[in-house]
């Protein structure tokens, strides 16, 4: 398959845009938030008070006529899912950037983080379809390969089924991973999925929110269309009766979406297309840390 220039352009510029984020702050965060598979044997040294007698080799105590320890090393690598939405509501925003830009940039960040953490990093696509999946892999050039498919690749529906893409990642995916659900979760019967999702493995989930779905500004009679649909309808945005009723609606379908999100029992962070979305997952990062 031909990448266009400006899809390879698009994916440099994310790394050079992450680099130094990646660098500096994150990567750090995710790496003390995360803990690893378990504990590899690394080498022996002579015992000291203080150190855990379970940890005392005997026979190479009774070899040598002295003392020694097992040393262990966390073992670091993990498995790391990225299942990004790619349904329709991706397109809106009404602030800087769309949401499907923020899914973007924050996949960018988390894939660039778990490969310098020498993680392996995979990617789930998905609408009410799964659309794309590349298993986990290691490595800068994987990582630009997610990257590219992220970038182009072009949706073949615009709705959302989001337990389609739980039970898929299910049967996939057999040793425990960490995942990484991008989404506005503009859906509903997810929660029993995601729930079995979240038992077998580490399961975040990202939510991304606009501003304007909680209240409409005051801009005349202006015409909008379901991202997802396409249904078109006329709305009157200085109609008092109007603004209550979108934002009496919204807080509802608000309240629906936290309560199924809860009944998952998966830890949820929520990211605003209007503010820095790095903040909310460094702050979600340490107090796991202090826990």
């Amino acid at each position: 398959m031909s990448i266009p220039d400006e899809v390879l352009k698009k994916v440099k510029l994310l790394e050079i845009s992450t680099r130094k984020l990646v660098n500096n702050t994150f990567a750090g965060e995710y790496h003390t938030a995360f803990k690893g598979q378990g504990m590899t044997f690394a080498d022996f040294r002579e015992y000291v008070p203080g150190d855990d007698v379970r940890t005392i080799s005997w026979a190479l105590t009774a070899r040598a006529g002295k003392p020694y320890i097992k040393k262990f090393d966390e073992e670091r690598e993990m498995s790391v899912i990225l299942a990004v939405d790619v349904s329709g509501s991706s397109d809106f925003g009404s602030k800087d950037y769309f949401k499907g830009e923020v899914l973007t940039h924050l996949a960018a960040l988390i894939a660039f983080s778990a490969v310098k953490n020498k993680d392996q990093v995979g990617l789930l696509l998905f609408s009410d379809q799964v659309e794309h999946y590349v298993p986990p892999g290691k490595g800068r050039g994987h990582i630009h390969r997610l990257l590219r498919d992220l970038l182009y690749h072009k949706p073949k529906s615009r709705m959302t089924k989001m337990s389609v893409a739980f039970q898929y990642l299910q049967s996939v995916q057999k040793k425990r991973a960490l995942i990484f659900i991008l989404s506005d979760f503009a859906d509903e019967g997810f929660e029993s999925s995601l729930r079995l999702l979240g038992k077998k493995h580490e399961v975040l989930a990202l939510q991304i929110t606009d501003p304007l779905e909680k209240s409409w500004p005051q801009l005349g009679l202006i015409e909008v269309q379901d991202a997802e649909t396409g249904e078109l309808a006329l709305l009157d945005t200085d109609s008092l009766e109007f603004r209550k009723a979108y934002q009496a609606e919204m807080k509802k379908q608000n309240d629906l979406r936290e309560k199924w999100l809860r009944a998952s029992g998966v830890a949820k962070i929520s990211i605003s297309t209007a503010g820095d979305y790095v903040v909310p997952l460094i702050q979600y990062f340490k107090s796991r840390r202090s826990r």
